[in-house]
């Protein structure tokens, strides 16, 4: 499949990534999450300072058909969020794993990295959600 799914990233079967750069990790939706939900047309993201914990929503996405929950790979707290989504949800389309990224948060256990997907086994996961 055409599907991009960048080496260097981690992956929850809710279709986000994390970007672990030390202690802090850029969160956002994969090129499969985003497919699936065609259109966005809004993302609903935490305040910095917020906490996030790992496997449960810290926001959610509207398409033209449906609302997601956004589930988060790590626990952390909100460092920076991604201010453009807000007038330009579009660019979770378009760059997915770059321009459309969506919080920084601060690590509070690397450990629950290790509870996440390869980029292999995501492949793997997200074929066999396509071949379905």
């Amino acid at each position: 499949s055409s599907l991009k799914v960048p080496r260097d990233l981690f992956y929850t079967n809710d279709h986000t990534w994390v970007l672990v750069e030390g202690i802090e990790g850029m969160i956002g939706i994969t090129d499969f999450g985003q497919a699936e939900l065609a259109e966005i047309v809004y993302i609903d993201l935490p305040d910095v300072g917020a906490e996030v914990v790992q496997g449960s929503p810290f926001g959610t996405i509207e398409a033209m058909k449906t609302v997601a929950e956004l589930i988060s790979p790590v626990s952390g707290e909100v460092i920076e969020i991604n201010d453009t989504l807000e007038s330009d949800p579009r660019q979770t389309n378009i760059d997915p794993y770059g321009e459309g990224w969506m919080i920084r948060v601060s690590i509070h256990d690397m450990d629950e990295v290790e509870n996440l997907l390869t980029p292999h086994d995501y492949m793997v996961y997200v074929s066999g959600e396509e071949s379905e």
